[in-house]
């Protein structure tokens, strides 16, 4: 049987921790960031760990 190809989309914006956690990125740090505070945009840096109920369908199709 074939390997099962990965998402390449997914692969990018989804990354599995040492523990098996899946953390993503925040939205709204992609574009106009003249007018967002330098408090709002550090904040956006910061990256979050994925719902449970998410978690199973993203490592699919990592």
């Amino acid at each position: 049987m074939k390997k099962l190809k990965s998402r390449q989309s997914a692969a990018k914006r989804y990354h599995e921790t040492a523990t098996g956690k899946i953390r993503r990125r925040r939205a709204y740090k992609g574009h106009l960031l003249t007018k967002k505070s330098a408090t709002r945009k550090h904040r956006l840096e910061k990256l979050l760990t994925v719902r449970y109920s998410e978690e199973k369908l993203i490592k699919k199709i990592i």
